[in-house]
């Protein structure tokens, strides 16, 4: 039987491939969500959540809100994190930027069911964010905040960033009515759930 520091020491880390496969899928996955939300008038956490709010309130494409937000992480991420996840990173939110931008030429939603979309979209992020998280990279931003703090001091970066997910819906309090206020915090508790559930340190051995 091997113990869990034996599996430690064998790990290995993901091949330029793997690395490149899993930020493809799990950028995909996150503009997916995001388009969902976003056709049903509905909001999210995260960096993500900020360019949608960025949207609803000046019309600035999400894609370009997002990629202009994150700036001023790459600076934490490339002192704390190292170069290997800010280069990561910065291929992510340029992946998920194109593809935001890109996503209403080539695919349309329509949502018979705005819980199911807030369901849905909150899903599909969580599953695209810990797929980039596993793969040491993220989208920047909050993401960066909540995979330093886990590494740093152990965290949950599900709990860190169920918090600041709470503060971003609070400032789109003022822009959505009751039920799309309601739904966009269902579906910023799947895409939590999703990072609460999957992603504890100790746990994924893969890197």
């Amino acid at each position: 039987m091997i113990d869990d520091n034996e599996a430690a020491g064998a790990a290995e880390p993901h091949s330029l491939a793997e690395d490149v496969f899993a930020l493809v899928c799990g950028t995909l996955l996150v503009a997916t969500g995001l388009a969902l939300l976003r056709t049903a008038g509905l909001a999210t956490g995260g960096t993500s959540g900020i360019a949608l709010l960025t949207y609803y309130y000046t019309g600035t494409d999400p894609g370009l809100a997002l990629f202009v937000i994150n700036l001023p992480f790459y600076v934490l991420a490339w002192l704390k994190m190292g170069w290997n996840f800010t280069l990561k990173t910065f291929a992510a939110v340029a992946l998920l930027s194109v593809e935001v931008w890109a996503f209403p030429a080539l695919i349309a939603f329509k949502v018979e069911r705005p819980l199911f979309a807030a369901v849905l979209g909150g899903l599909f992020i969580g599953i695209g964010l810990l797929i980039l998280i596993r793969h040491r990279s993220s989208l920047g931003g909050l993401g960066v905040l909540a995979v330093y703090l886990q590494e740093r001091f152990g965290w949950r970066a599900g709990k860190v960033q169920l918090v600041m997910d709470c503060l971003i819906l609070l400032a789109a309090a003022a822009r959505l009515d009751a039920m799309p206020l309601a739904l966009s915090i269902a579906g910023a508790v799947m895409l939590n759930l999703v990072l609460w559930l999957n992603h504890r340190e100790g746990r994924y051995i893969g890197y």
